[in-house]
């Protein structure tokens, strides 16, 4: 990527004059014969009248009437809120002052250099849990770049952050009790994780070595990250992992795992009640920092390797009765659980938790495909859709030959966009395991849930996990503009959820986020090539699409490479079976991006379905 389109940074704040200034490039997508609006995410309902309201020089709290009316509370619940614009004022009428700071963002969206579109909206989210996650563990950010997300997240009206705050990487959260966890575990020898970690060059460094790479957060940079995202009506759920991920705690407490050495397990010994005694201990530090209901407790991966021949952990099993050491683990997290359950709070973990029998609360992240969330739900547990095939911001977002290193796959902005968070039927959860497998799934052959349960799914997450994410740049790079699909999807009712008027936007957005200094993805230059069997005779209905709005796509049927002459694409075209499609996307009569080619199969329905499943190893720059 050129670094022309890779802005400096700089903070976003609340100031009327940066918003004002952003949002003038709202204008030249609006007219007096048709305004359109730019709004993400899209509202419940919204009437788009004519004309504007004349704001002047002044904050939205200057010149709009504001209604906090409790009575409104079922048609608006706690988020929602009820906004009129008219050439002489602006009216904004909610249940609480969530719904109004809600609609205060709407507000600061539909500013443009005429003024402020007279609209009718009534607004309220899909879903109660609205996620973004950062992992600060493998690389550490700083406490600015936290506060910059947390503007962002509650710009697209996200109002939850979890925090993963301890793993392999290192342990990034002061416990004052254990003091070595930071003191020892939270700065190693390598910056480069593929280096540190693969390699296996895994060492940490004490702190304040020449040299050592990493960090943490003290315990007033907490309760500053925590403040701060409540002023913006964003809870801050921490992470901490237990049994597994746990390699930095025994670099300063080697007596928590089954060997008693550092450096050769990574879980903590179940077998052993120091662990417990540990366990308590932190998390209650943890919960007097985080005002949260739930608490992460990860209770993912566990490998059990030292498990198997640990006495302690062989004795438990013996005296617990336990299913050998599969029941380790469901043992340790019942005990968690019912600890955080014991001082009025609610665990969450990754869907490996599933083996439990869980209170009723319990919150369950599927993150392995749709699976979890779906048997959660049906179970009667509440769940989280976070699958990683479709919503990890560390998967590649274009062909992986122009695109900084990643962790793999691929989960493009249009990916995430089309995932249904509530697989409630057969074509649903069928929809989304095609785009999850690659390939089309008959939606006979998948689970959904089954009535009664899709209440229980409360909500979707992004997930930014960070072993090939080092700088700021990179991590605003992978995040953006995607996390503007996951507010969507969190937000707004599934049927006014439409790629074509959402790619009109995001690329509206896209510009909006540079002005800010949020170094964004600009957007994928390729073309994607879908093409459909038709019942009658070998023939296919192609459809050519691209992230750009707007764009040129030129395509051609006869073998050859598209060129500025080249037929241009006005909607889908059928051909026959054994037709070679290639299609680029031009810009000022040059190529960008790379040519697509689909070669049209009449064996089965072809989708061109999201390649790079799995991808090649191939690494651009990192400092993008």
């Amino acid at each position: 990527m050129n670094e022309r389109l890779l802005p400096g940074r700089i903070r976003s704040g609340w100031g009327v004059s940066i918003l004002f200034l952003c949002l003038m490039a709202l204008s030249g997508c609006c007219s007096h014969e048709a305004i359109r609006v730019n709004l993400i995410p899209r509202p419940a309902e919204m009437e788009v009248l004519s004309g504007y309201f004349q704001p002047g020089n002044t904050t939205v709290d200057d010149f709009t009437t504001v209604v906090v009316d409790n009575s409104r509370m079922d048609a608006l619940g706690r988020e929602g809120y009820e906004l009129t614009v008219d050439r002489s004022s602006v009216r904004l009428t909610a249940a609480t002052q969530t719904g109004i700071f809600y609609g205060k963002r709407t507000l600061e969206q539909l500013m443009t250099d005429k003024g402020i579109p007279c609209v009718r909206v009534s607004d309220r989210p899909r879903f109660a849990y609205r996620g973004m996650h950062m992992d600060v563990s493998r690389h550490f950010f700083p406490k600015s770049q936290v506060l910059k997300m947390l503007d962002e997240m509650a710009r697209y009206k996200l109002n939850v952050f979890h925090f993963h705050l301890t793993d392999n990487g290192g342990w990034r959260i002061r416990i004052d009790k254990y003091p070595r966890l930071t003191a020892e575990g939270a700065f190693r020898t390598q910056r480069d994780w593929y280096a540190w970690w693969d390699r296996n060059d895994r060492r940490y460094l004490p702190e304040g070595t020449p040299g050592a790479y990493g960090g943490y957060f003290t315990k007033e940079d907490i309760r500053e990250i925590v403040t701060y995202a409540a002023e913006r009506h964003i809870t801050v759920i921490p992470e901490i992992e237990f049994p597994a991920h746990s390699d930095a705690v025994f670099i300063g407490y080697p007596e928590l795992c089954c060997t008693g050495k550092p450096y050769t397990t990574g879980e903590f010994c179940v077998g052993n009640e120091q662990v417990y005694t540990f366990m308590e201990d932190v998390l209650t530090e943890v919960m007097e920092l985080f005002p949260s209901k739930y608490i992460h407790i990860g209770g993912d991966e566990a490998r059990k390797v030292a498990w198997a021949t640990c006495p302690k952990c062989q004795a438990l099993i013996e005296r617990e009765r336990l299913d050998g050491i599969q029941g380790l683990q469901p043992y340790m997290i019942a005990r968690i659980q019912d600890f955080l359950a014991s001082k009025g709070r609610v665990m969450v973990g990754w869907d490996e938790i599933l083996h439990n029998e869980l209170h009723s609360e319990t919150l369950v992240m599927s993150y392995r495909g749709q699976k979890g969330a779906i048997e959660a739900a049906n179970r009667g547990n509440y769940a989280v859709m976070t699958p990683g095939e479709v919503l990890y911001f560390d998967w590649y977002q274009a062909d992986p030959h122009t695109q900084p290193r990643a962790m793999g796959g691929f989960s493009p902005i249009r990916k995430m966009y089309g995932f249904h968070p509530v697989p409630d039927t057969p074509a649903k959860a069928a929809d989304n395991e095609s785009i999850i497998r690659g390939e089309f799934v008959s939606p006979d052959s998948v689970e959904y849930i089954y009535d009664g349960g899709k209440e229980h799914v409360i909500g979707v997450q992004g997930c930014t996990w960070t072993e090939f994410i080092e700088t700021e740049k990179h991590l605003e790079y992978m995040i953006f503009p995607r996390l503007l699909a996951v507010s969507e999807l969190a937000w707004t009712p599934r049927e006014r959820c439409e790629w074509n008027d959402f790619r009109r936007r995001i690329n509206v957005h896209v510009s909006l986020l540079h002005a800010r200094g949020i170094n964004a993805f600009p957007l994928s230059d390729d073309v994607v090539i879908t093409a459909q069997m038709l019942s009658e005779g070998k023939k296919a209905r192609v459809t050519l699409d691209t992230e750009k709005y707007p764009a040129e796509v030129r395509y051609t049927l006869d073998g050859t490479a598209p060129v500025p002459g080249s037929d241009l694409y006005d909607g889908p075209f059928v051909v026959k079976a054994g037709t070679t499609v290639r299609a680029a996307l031009f810009v000022a009569g040059r190529m960008e991006g790379t040519m697509t080619e689909l070669y049209v199969d009449a064996r089965r329905n072809v989708d061109n379905y999201y390649t790079y499943l799995n991808t090649p190893e191939v690494y651009a720059s990192t400092d993008r």
